[in-house]
């Protein structure tokens, strides 16, 4: 039985800070200021800003400029709107380079080093398959189909030129799709928007990516990951400071097929179909870019493959809950099973 339990990181000294701070009397100063939060949908999913602010007026304004931003970010990069930059590359990048802006290009090239560092198994180009997928519908590609459009996924196949700022397809069919780390990028721009404007402390969320800037009116925050098959039950509760948390899952966007098989939207480059080796992965890092990648990396790679990863990297967290059921930690958490 998967349990509900508090799990602490070892390595996050801003935490033993904050509860240290949790001791102290606020200053008068701090205790005129509220906390303001809003709640809204963009990129397919629910988002939240929640912020600390000793100014109403600014505090709404803050909260509404971080939402404007997820929505600009959304426009330039889905994959579903005709009008977004990303579409103009999958319509004609595979012709001709295509001039991008500076944010969608770099953050290609941020897809492709994580390519690179795990051997294609966080690869953009997945949706040269995976657009065929339609899981509102329930439906899927048979293994010929797979087989016809498995060749266009390669992160090799993007092309960039530094000094034109262009991108270009090296082969028909390529299609990307930024899914797999667009909403950490919207969320390490909605932090980096809140520190321009002086904010210290605050929580920005879209889906199942989030940061935390700061602490909790003296306290870390606590972030829920939920139980992968019981979404009214939740796996742990983390406590966090300067931290970015992503968690992914089978239960997000799946169907059942007519086998029994549950198909699920995180695809392994490899074989165009859904990796199958966890249930769900959740990763802390310090942003929320590298966390939301390396979600579908340890999916796709699987649990001892994935946490040997994590491990080596260093500055990063893993929680996961493998095809079983088994629930697994990297070495520098505190497995709250373990007795001390």
């Amino acid at each position: 039985m998967i349990r509900t339990d508090i799990l602490l990181l070892t390595r996050n000294a801003a935490v033993s800070a904050a509860l240290l701070f949790s001791l102290l009397v606020c200053s008068p100063q701090a205790a005129q200021a509220e906390w303001y939060s809003h709640d809204y949908t963009v990129m397919g999913t629910t988002a939240k800003v929640e912020l600390w602010h000793d100014d109403p007026v600014e505090g709404q304004k803050l909260l509404l400029l971080v939402e404007q931003d997820m929505r600009r970010i959304d426009e330039l990069m889905s994959p579903y709107k005709e009008t977004s930059e990303l579409s103009k590359l999958n319509r004609e990048a595979a012709k001709h380079p295509v001039p991008v802006s500076q944010e969608m290009f770099d953050l290609l090239k941020t897809a492709v080093r994580f390519s690179e560092l795990t051997d294609g198994a966080f690869d953009v180009t997945f949706s040269s398959v995976g657009y065929l997928y339609d899981y509102r519908a329930g439906k899927q590609p048979d293994d010929k189909t797979i087989a016809e459009h498995l060749p266009g996924i390669n992160y090799r196949y993007l092309v960039f030129d530094d000094k034109k700022r262009t991108v270009r397809y090296a082969h028909e069919g390529v299609r990307v799709d930024l899914g797999g780390i667009g909403k950490g990028h919207a969320v390490d721009s909605g932090i980096a928007l809140l520190k321009a404007h002086g904010v210290t402390h605050a929580f920005v969320n879209a889906g199942g990516d989030s940061f935390v800037l700061g602490d909790h009116g003296g306290r870390p925050w606590f972030i829920g990951i939920r139980h992968p098959r019981d979404k009214e039950r939740q796996l742990a509760a983390i406590p966090l400071v300067d931290l970015a948390i992503s968690t992914s899952g089978d239960y997000e966007r799946f169907f059942i097929d007519e086998h029994g098989v549950r198909q699920h939207h995180i695809l392994n480059p490899k074989t165009g179909k859904s990796a199958t080796e966890s249930q769900s992965v959740s990763i802390i890092a310090n942003n929320s870019t590298t966390a939301d990648a390396l979600t579908k990396i340890f999916f796709v790679r699987g649990p001892a493959d994935g946490m040997a990863l994590i491990n080596r990297l260093g500055d990063v967290s893993a929680i996961v809950v493998d095809k079983t059921g088994q629930v697994l930690y990297s070495n520098d958490l505190v497995d709250p099973r373990q007795p001390n």
